[in-house]
């Protein structure tokens, strides 16, 4: 009893379980690393944000949305809505139907396929977009085939839908994958035992389960779709006013330093940026609160 006293008053950090949280019994650790993150965060993030809109902003807001009138600012912002509206519904149905495979399914390749889904995050979206322009340009391996056939891929629509697609596919699938392992494949066995069909099981069984995190990984999906730079740059070919999304395009304005109009355009991006973390806070608290109903929250219900 004595040795465990003297142990609990030379212990330099002591924490008590209150609830479901853990109590910190020295404070000014907790404020240091509670300090060092706000700072760094205000260092990194507000500062850069408040100087985009304060640029933006700079010649009042008529010269803000003055900068939006041009053709070019306005193809840039078509296209990259049309690109994300491709290429996220593609990684959702990718994204499900890889988790589907690798968490409910075992197979040979399997490993492999997982590695596979996490190649973007390892390789450089430049490096993917030479991948492209390898396959498709003039001098690729299919670009005079694809040259004879009028069809054009790198320094087109095609190519950035291409690339994009590859530098977003891993987000959806990389959420359902670990909770799908984690749920198991027993509601579905039941739901096939009485009775239900595969896609009856798929919409009312294995959805249910698996829609915030699906949600969540559509959000992040859409977010790096629409800001993506290296891979679109590589293959669209800086056309204005045909091929450039609002990133390529906000680098052309601030080249010709023009600098409230690039501004203004990537405090448009900033703003999809802030929705995107709103949308996603909103899906963290509902699965959270999913999670807490499904939960029992003391030891006589268990």
């Amino acid at each position: 009893m004595a040795a465990g006293a003297t142990l609990q008053q030379h212990t330099p950090w002591n924490a008590s379980r209150e609830g479901h949280g853990i109590r910190a019994e020295i404070p000014w650790i907790k404020w240091t690393f509670v300090s060092v993150t706000l700072g760094y965060l205000g260092l990194f993030l507000a500062v850069p944000l408040a100087a985009v809109f304060t640029e933006a902003l700079r010649k009042g807001i008529g010269a803000y949305l003055e900068s939006f009138q041009d053709p070019a600012a306005l193809a840039a912002i078509r296209l990259t809505l049309l690109v994300a509206a491709i290429a996220v519904p593609a990684n959702l149905v990718f994204g499900l139907a890889a988790a589907w495979a690798i968490a409910k399914f075992n197979f040979l390749g399997k490993n492999l396929l997982t590695t596979l889904i996490d190649l973007p995050f390892a390789v450089s979206p430049v490096i993917s977009g030479l991948i492209y322009v390898l396959l498709f340009g003039q001098q690729g391996w299919l670009g005079p085939w694809l040259s004879s056939h009028d069809v054009n891929v790198i320094f087109a629509v095609p190519g950035i839908v291409l690339a994009t697609i590859f530098v977003t596919f891993p987000f959806v699938a990389r959420e359902l994958i670990p909770l799908m392992q984690e749920q198991g494949n027993e509601e579905e066995e039941a739901a096939l035992v009485l009775g239900a069909g595969a896609w009856q099981t798929f919409w009312r069984v294995t959805l249910p389960n698996v829609k915030w995190a699906l949600l969540y990984g559509v959000i992040l999906c859409n977010a790096r779709a629409m800001g993506e730079f290296g891979a679109v740059s590589v293959v669209s070919g800086h056309i204005r006013g045909k091929t450039n999304t609002m990133p390529l395009h906000v680098e052309i304005l601030y080249n010709e330093y023009n600098f409230v109009a690039a501004f203004a355009v990537a405090s448009l991006l900033a703003i999809l940026a802030m929705v995107t973390l709103v949308a996603k806070t909103f899906v963290e608290w509902k699965s959270r609160q999913s999670v807490e109903l499904l939960e029992p929250t003391t030891a006589e219900e268990v």
